[in-house]
């Protein structure tokens, strides 16, 4: 790893002036936040390893998880569906193409860009080599841009690929949420060293805009995971070092062992605290300072 000088988001130097706390620098000028020191290319692929996502699309949550991640992205499809003009749709980051099934159900064309490309409509491409200047209806970025290496030059080739009029949906945590003031740096979703950049809405919102989107739809709910975030950080807390984020997970899927025992305990103790943190989603919401913002904007 290194450190790092530039504000990953605006580029703005990060010199001796900036925080540094928590594996990450909070830059003067945005407000985001960049991992520090960056991983080199073996580390993060060791971080990821082969627990984060299963090989041959194994299911990676108990509980009925990745049905609901299912019926999620069928309703992201439709709202998708319903703002894209016509044309097709490019997925960064497709994960195991739920939304591009959805998508596809709709009868829309569709590309996602994933790590190891494991199905016919997935390519294992950076966005910047992705051809069709002017003629995508919609880039989606779904809890993806964190993870990028350049994210805002992803935003700027979303802009290049868009037809006008063209939308580019973008969901992230929002590094200045209620629980991630809350949680500090035992936030289920700041997820180090995997997530590179760290937004706030401000300034996501004020990226977008200066490449050239109108920033349309701004959301604390439609971007989820925000109950999740609140259980995981209301269950560390309690004594015992429990674990929920990874206890939902399949033992296959999870990123150290765990006894049964100790997923038992997680699991109960995040049913009991669920009220507590459908509660302080709903406070977010209303405050704007959700967990996770979710971004519609339109080019031109």
């Amino acid at each position: 790893m290194k450190p790092v000088s530039a504000c990953l988001w605006c580029g703005a130097p990060l010199g001796p002036d900036a925080r540094r706390a928590g594996g990450r620098t909070t830059c003067p000028r945005c407000g985001s936040q960049t991992t520090d020191p960056a991983p080199d290319a073996a580390e993060l692929e060791a971080a990821y390893g082969d627990w984060y996502r299963p090989a041959d699309g194994a299911k990676r949550y108990h509980l009925g998880g990745d049905a609901f991640l299912g019926r999620s992205r069928a309703l992201l499809a439709g709202r998708l569906d319903a703002a894209a003009p016509p044309g097709p749709i490019l997925d960064v980051g497709a994960g195991d193409g739920s939304l591009l099934d959805a998508l596809t159900a709709r009868g829309r064309r569709v590309t996602g860009l994933e790590r190891g490309a494991m199905r016919a409509d997935f390519v294992d491409l950076p966005i910047e080599d992705i051809e069709g200047d002017d003629s995508w209806a919609a880039v989606v970025f779904w809890h993806s841009l964190e993870h990028l290496p350049h994210p805002r030059e992803a935003i700027r080739q979303a802009a290049r690929l868009l037809v006008p009029g063209g939308v580019v949906v973008v969901a992230v945590p929002n590094v200045d949420s209620i629980q991630a003031r809350l949680f500090g740096d035992r936030w289920l979703h700041l997820d180090l060293p995997r997530h590179l950049v760290h937004l706030r809405t401000a300034s996501l919102r004020e990226g977008l805009e200066r490449d050239g989107f109108t920033v349309g739809e701004v959301s604390n709910l439609r971007g989820g995971q925000n109950v999740i975030g609140w259980l995981d950080g209301l269950v560390a807390l309690l004594p015992g070092g429990l674990d929920f984020y990874q206890a939902m997970r399949k033992p296959e899927a999870r990123k150290h062992p765990m006894t049964r025992a100790q997923q038992i305990l997680a699991i109960a103790a995040g049913v009991a605290l669920a009220p507590v943190a459908i509660l302080g989603t709903l406070v977010e919401a209303a405050s704007g300072r959700g967990g996770i913002v979710y971004v519609e904007a339109q080019l031109g």
